[in-house]
């Protein structure tokens, strides 16, 4: 039977486990609240730097053997950076989760060598490079920047070549002291391992962290319905993006936003799907939804020939004005939540989905959601409910960004 625990060591790390009998692995993940949002302008790309750090050793173990212990062990590990949050996982059959644990805590407090730094330091800068060649990745981080203004939420989570170049290793160890404290962070574990044996484990490994205190800083964000083109000769293609405002990763009205953008906008079937890609107008088109902490946008991105630009941004704009105005039949909702759950019941299947699900709800909402709530609250979203989600938030306030060979 399924059984959820919710601890907090003394230090203030919080300990989240459900434990499930019937699964036969077990999944490890450390959340931890902080990313680019979380930055100074001056040492932009500061937390997908740390995050790499960590792979590269502690006090007691070298990079070498760290990557040769997760191997050791089989497990399915990696970390990912977001503008808000920065995780480190693994996957492992059950007699290697204390082993699993203790490697993924030790390598929450790492060495932080300058030598590491140093290499490593190249190695983000080509990943920025290799980024910009990406007309889509250069569009968005600019649509970004643009939209939010001097907000943080604005930083680009990779940086850019000036940030981390000038970034320096005390900078990235005064950082990782002021963000990765045990009270900004979250330790979710579940699968097959015992209640009593992974609160017990979490105790050894992590009861010892240092306490220190962190807070994340709030600023309002103003939709100015702006426009802008950027000319890019050394690309081909027409690419078009909008943000607008959206509910929050904490607003009830989630659900149903989230309903609705794959309505308009999901990768096969969506209305944007059959309005632009079927016809053949666009090679790509996305419509969706970015909740984040206590702020939320809707995006749109299209990419298509330079000849067919003023075309599809016309049909665009009749779609999404077209949902904003007359909202979606009860036909359409069945279809893309059906859609939703069976994803959402999929990915919970594995220890892994369930580790993700929990650590980034309980990072947004402080509470637990089982499966079947989850689901019981995506087949409570209802027609009416998405028609407010339109009428709250305006699709004309827009920030529009185009980017392509031709001129504005």
């Amino acid at each position: 039977m399924q059984e959820f625990k919710h601890y907090q060591l003394s230090n203030g790390l919080t300990v989240l486990v459900e434990s499930n009998p019937a699964q036969v692995s077990v999944a490890v993940g450390f959340f931890v609240k902080t990313g680019s949002r979380d930055e100074n302008p001056a040492v932009m790309g500061v937390s997908h730097f740390l995050e790499h750090m960590m792979f590269k050793g502690t006090a007691t173990r070298s990079a070498e053997d760290v990557n040769i212990e997760f191997d050791a062990m089989g497990a399915r590990y990696n970390a990912y950076t977001s503008q808000e949050t920065t995780c480190y996982y693994a996957n492992v059959l059950p007699e290697y989760a204390p082993r699993a644990l203790a490697l993924l805590a030790d390598m929450l407090r790492p060495a932080l060598r300058t030598e590491d730094f140093t290499t490593e330091k190249n190695v983000i800068l080509e990943e920025i490079a290799m980024y910009m060649d990406r007309p889509a990745f250069t569009l968005y981080e600019a649509a970004v920047q643009y939209y939010f203004g001097a907000n943080p939420m604005g930083h680009s989570v990779l940086g850019t070549r000036d940030t981390v170049g000038a970034l320096t290793a005390a900078q990235m160890r005064e950082y990782f002291d002021s963000r990765y404290g045990p009270e900004n962070s979250i330790l979710v574990i579940t699968g097959c391992l015992p209640q009593d044996e992974a609160l017990a484990l979490a105790q050894q490994y992590c009861g010892h962290w240092v306490s220190r205190p962190a807070t994340r800083t709030y600023l309002p964000v103003v939709a100015k319905g702006q426009r802008r083109h950027m000319r890019n000769d050394k690309i081909t293609r027409h690419h078009l993006s909008m943000l607008f405002p959206a509910p929050s990763r904490q607003d009830p009205q989630r659900h149903a936003a989230g309903l609705l953008v794959d309505i308009l906008g999901d990768a096969e079937g969506a209305r944007l799907y059959w309005a632009l890609v079927h016809p053949g107008l666009v090679d790509e088109v996305e419509f969706s939804l970015n909740a984040q902490d206590q702020l939320g946008t809707f995006f749109v991105y299209a990419s298509c020939a330079p000849e067919n630009a003023v075309q599809v941004e016309t049909i665009l704009r009749q779609e999404v004005g077209r949902m904003w105005a007359e909202g979606a039949t009860a036909l359409e909702l069945e279809r893309f939540r059906n859609k939703a759950k069976t994803s959402t019941v999929l990915s919970s299947e594995l220890p892994m989905g369930r580790m993700r699900a929990i650590g980034t709800r309980w990072q947004y909402m402080g509470s637990y959601c089982t499966l079947a709530e989850t689901l019981e609250q995506l087949q409570a979203v209802t027609c009416e409910q998405m028609r407010d989600v339109c009428r709250q938030y305006a699709w004309t306030e827009a920030s529009v960004l185009t980017m392509g060979p031709q001129e504005a």
